[in-house]
């Protein structure tokens, strides 16, 4: 007898939950788009989004996924032939590497292995030994979801500002922004990348493009830029639809100026304090399910583990077994274990846990006991206590309010 019946939960590493308030902001005819409410909507997001993210520059939204604003952002600020440095953590870091190859970029990528810090010496050698500043851009994933790593934003920019390297400083926020701390002013972030399914909340449609004020010197020769992809028009508009090259991703306005209304009336800090919580919570689970048998976070070293997401290892072919039970029988669905980019490869000893956005401890705790029903159901070795030890951090983050 299966007991998915009633509300299914998606526990994957986005699209993430969409909160009611949000669905019920979207429920609502087509508006004008000329004049009223949406252009209103538009300018109050505009700035808050930038205060969410220290920005003291400009945005640019487009319609679109992730993969989009990867786009968007090499084509805003680069000719072909130009250089650029990709330090690549993981799978994602990978893809936008091999999208700049796709547009005629020369690629230099600073491969770490997965899991593992950047060494900071040999990419401050990589940056000395470009004497003549052929590299344009130092590009980064600030938490890939694949692996479930994170990257030390502020540290890299330390790196490059200590080589003296005028390079421009891009970062992915895709699957961190709205989760993971971030500032971008302070990191000497000059490019910022976001979408909003997933911190944000809201179904997947929007990408954004934060820029600083560097970037525009990038932007004037840039040889890859096209009307549609060009934010100039989209920052600085003639007309309102022109911020979005036509019509408005409507609906979806609606829905993240909802979603953006929540997390500033939680405060940005109680958001990625939460997120740090929650995470604790997962990652106490795997210790106490990995005491007696092979489930262990993919990444080792608490320091480097995203906020968002979290990828284990489980014994060869016990991933899928475990996925498939979670939907079937209890209403649950695992993110897949997803290996390099150049593979295409879906690893059966991986699943992953999304923890991001709308989310809060009855639904992590209800995710995390399904899993460990899934682990006795299936026979999967695994040791116990698992629960006790999610609840204890929950009771460790909370006690001192009372």
């Amino acid at each position: 007898m299966s007991l998915a019946h009633g509300p299914h939960h998606l526990a994957i590493p986005g699209p993430s939950i969409i909160p009611d308030r949000v669905q019920r902001a979207m429920h609502r005819a087509s508006p004008n788009i000329y004049e009223g409410e949406l252009v209103d909507i538009t300018k109050s997001l505009i700035r808050d989004l930038k205060v969410i993210a220290n920005c003291h520059g400009d945005v640019a939204i487009y319609h679109g996924n992730g993969h989009a604003v990867w786009e968007a952002s090499l084509c805003n600020l680069f000719s072909a032939g130009d250089r650029i440095l990709v330090i690549d953590t993981g799978r994602f870091g990978e893809g936008w590497a091999i999208m700049a190859k796709g547009l005629g970029l020369d690629v230099v990528s600073f491969t770490v292995d997965a899991g593992t810090a950047l060494n900071r010496e040999k990419l401050a050698a990589v940056l000395d030994d470009d004497s003549a500043h052929s590299i344009k851009a130092v590009m980064t994933v600030q938490t890939d979801t694949a692996v479930s790593s994170t990257n030390d934003i502020k540290s890299i920019r330390d790196i490059i500002s200590g080589a003296d390297h005028p390079a421009l400083f891009m970062v992915d926020g895709i699957a961190s922004f709205g989760c993971e701390p971030f500032d971008m002013h302070a990191w000497g972030v000059d490019v910022l990348l976001s979408a909003s399914q997933k911190g944000l909340m809201t179904p997947p449609g929007i990408a954004l493009l934060f820029v600083g004020e560097r970037v525009w010197g990038h932007h004037e020769s840039a040889g890859l830029k096209t009307p549609y992809w060009d934010m100039e028009p989209r920052v600085r508009p003639a007309m309102f639809p022109d911020h979005f090259c036509g019509t408005p991703p409507t609906h979806h306005l609606y829905g993240l100026r909802e979603a953006v209304d929540m997390i500033l009336e939680e405060g940005i800090e109680n958001v990625w304090n939460r997120h740090r919580t929650l995470a604790s919570c997962v990652w106490s689970a795997v210790d106490a399910w990995g005491s007696a048998g092979e489930l262990r976070c993919r990444v080792s070293s608490v320091e480097l583990r995203s906020l968002a997401v979290t990828s284990i290892e489980i014994g060869s072919g016990q991933a899928m077994r475990l996925r498939q039970w979670s939907e079937a029988e209890v209403g649950v669905t695992l993110g897949i274990g997803l290996g390099s980019r150049s593979t295409e490869a879906i690893l059966d000893n991986v699943f992953r846990v999304g923890h991001m956005g709308h989310l809060n401890p009855p639904t992590l705790l209800g995710v995390l006991a399904c899993i460990d029903a899934g682990l006795k159901a299936l026979n999967i070795p695994h040791g116990p206590g698992a629960l006790e030890a999610a609840a204890w951090k929950i009771s460790q983050s909370t006690q001192t309010n009372y």
